[in-house]
């Protein structure tokens, strides 16, 4: 049961690039509001999961999750009809405000419902794999409605999930909230909100657009917000946040593998899609099914990673799952230019580890907090990985295209005009164009040469991706020696 909205979430989140084409077509969005509409849902989920937690440690956790389960019903169904971009943007929004009520409330729960360290274990290694088969789940049953159905029909998969959850859930699950709760504070609520969407705007910009004054603006926008909410959880009689959380060995150090594991993660997966199609040549549906493996193996350790943890310390279990993470990414390495067989390994093998970090992470992380404080540990466990995933794409895609441009500065041919040179030297998509423009033999020789350059570019960034994994690897295992 509340395992549930974890998996409806991440299929949420991933069926929406496949319906891109379709609704793209049907009301004609331009690039701006192209773009509000595939990152709405993340944006404003990820900027509010920490405020979500901490409401429902206040009004009861199954309450918001019930109040979560109507909001993202009612969202999703006015997704699915919006007759405008700007009316999807509107509920795309809604979904993710939605979103951040379910994965705090849900994980709450777990904490208070299990208090047997094996029992909870199992229960979020439940909770994410449910999450990893989401991700796997979410293509290919949006795929088969967008092959029947108009393209809003995929973001009615969750609605009769969620009529189920409010019938059964008041039934089967017990409320938890604190003893004696306080009032949440407006002003508090307000510059948290605020400082995490500047910050995850400011990531977002650098990593769509390149780094630029407009971008590092919003970040500081938002750690300055960030001080003045942390300078008024000092003075204030009842703060939004017990930052004693932040004084735990475990919570940090937990925090930190779950921060790198998903930077990790997100980041090298926006390389392994393209290298599929634009270095080998392969359709999106080939490419997608080839990406099945990794979501498979995710499923897998995910289920055993609780077991594991019966017979192996925690701590060292943590770092076991960072040292493969950096493995996988080490294979990717050292990949070449016509080597599937080696980008499938290094996925497989970093999904095994991302999914033992993230299902300890999260189980350490809740279990650090006291029980009234489920809620705002979870919802600060989400944020973290939102932010490390965010992270990702925009750090590691800033050091592929730095080093893209520099190895494309000597492949742009003289016969080329200079708007398509400019182009060649930012993307691989605009290079292979090019390419077909220049005719032959000409066409070939410099989609090779941006081939090359685009792998030998991942394969730098991969380099610095794996050696920063090792560096947390030994972190976490220093830190979390002493965990049983």
């Amino acid at each position: 049961m509340l395992a549930l909205p974890a998996l409806l979430v991440s299929m949420d989140m991933t069926v929406m690039y496949l319906a891109v084409p379709a609704l793209s077509t049907a009301l004609k969005p331009n690039s701006v509001q192209l773009l509000w509409i595939s990152d709405s849902y993340g944006f404003l989920e990820a900027g509010f999961l920490i405020t979500m937690g901490t409401l429902g440690d206040r009004i009861g956790r199954r309450r918001l999750l019930l109040i979560g389960g109507v909001a993202f019903a009612v969202a999703s169904v006015a997704a699915a009809f919006s007759p405008t971009a700007l009316t999807l943007i509107f509920a795309r929004g809604l979904l993710g405000i939605a979103g951040a009520t379910l994965l705090p409330s849900t994980l709450s729960i777990i904490r208070n419902m299990f208090h047997d360290e094996t029992q909870r274990t199992t229960a979020i290694g439940a909770w994410t794999t449910c999450f990893s088969a989401g991700t796997m789940l979410g293509p290919l049953i949006g795929g088969f409605l967008l092959d029947k159905f108009w393209w809003g029909a995929v973001f009615l998969m969750p609605v009769p999930v969620m009529l189920l959850l409010l019938l059964i859930a008041p039934r089967l699950l017990p409320e938890f909230r604190e003893t004696s709760p306080s009032r949440m504070d407006l002003i508090s609520t307000g510059l948290l909100v605020m400082a995490v969407l500047a910050v995850i705007y400011g990531i977002k910009q650098i990593s769509q657009t390149g780094a630029d004054v407009l971008s590092f603006a919003f970040i500081l926008i938002g750690l300055v917000l960030g001080a003045a909410f942390w300078n008024r959880q000092q003075t204030i009689d009842n703060p939004l946040i017990d930052f004693s959380l932040f004084r735990n060995r475990t919570f940090t150090t937990s925090l930190s593998a779950l921060m790198i594991s998903l930077f990790t993660w997100s980041g090298i997966f926006l390389f392994v899609s393209q290298y599929l199609q634009l270095v080998l040549g392969m359709d999106a549906v080939r490419a997608g099914i080839l990406t099945i493996p990794s979501a498979a193996a995710s499923i897998v350790v995910c289920s055993l990673a609780p077991v594991l943890a019966r017979r192996i310390r925690r701590g060292s279990l943590m770092t076991i799952g960072l040292t493969v993470t950096g493995a996988g990414v080490a294979v990717l390495a050292f990949i070449g230019t016509n080597d599937l067989a080696g980008l499938l390994t290094g996925s497989v093998i970093i999904s095994l580890g991302c999914g033992t970090v993230v299902t300890l992470g999260i189980d350490m992380v809740v279990a650090s907090a006291p029980p009234q404080s489920a809620g705002a540990a979870a919802g600060i466990s989400e944020t973290s990985t939102t932010l490390g995933s965010s992270l990702g794409i925009a750090l590691l895609g800033s050091i592929w295209t730095a080093a893209y441009r520099a190895k494309m500065d000597f492949g742009v041919p003289a016969g080329i005009s200079s708007q398509m040179g400019e182009a060649s030297r930012n993307t691989l998509g605009a290079a292979l164009s090019a390419g077909i423009q220049l005719g032959e033999p000409l066409g070939s020789i410099f989609a090779n040469t941006a081939r090359t350059a685009f792998v030998r570019s991942m394969n730098l960034t991969a380099a610095v991706c794996a050696g920063a994994v090792f560096l947390v690897a030994a972190f976490v295992g220093i830190r979390l020696r002493a965990v049983k």
